[in-house]
């Protein structure tokens, strides 16, 4: 029996051009906020709804070299991955953490 799954699966638009940086070793690493957004009717209302969450993404190594040269602020794009706590700390010494998407796997959606 599996342990459990953590698989992320996101279809959203970029909020802003991607970041691509590269770390000592020369792997690119690049990173993306994603808008997911999701209608509904109130039931009181009647009037349509609206609320959009963001997503930190981040890609490594070839699909980061990728995401960084395709993808654009409001490009629709597929993403899978995993979610991943990362701990980090800020300039005054303070353990800070992360929450974001590896992703494994992206497909470029609707057109240029």
């Amino acid at each position: 029996m599996a342990r459990g799954i953590n698989k992320v699966i996101l279809v959203g638009n970029l909020g802003a051009d991607p970041e691509t940086r590269y770390t000592a070793g020369g792997s690119a690493v690049t990173n993306v906020s994603l808008a997911t957004s999701e209608s509904w009717r109130d039931k009181n209302t009647g009037e349509t709804q609206e609320r959009t969450e963001w997503h930190r993404v981040v890609f490594f190594n070839r699909l980061a070299e990728i995401a960084g040269e395709y993808l654009r602020k409001g490009r629709q794009v597929y993403i899978e991955g995993q979610i991943r706590t990362r701990k980090w700390q800020d300039q005054s010494g303070q353990d800070r953490y992360t929450t974001e998407v590896v992703a494994n796997e992206m497909q470029m959606l609707g057109g240029r």
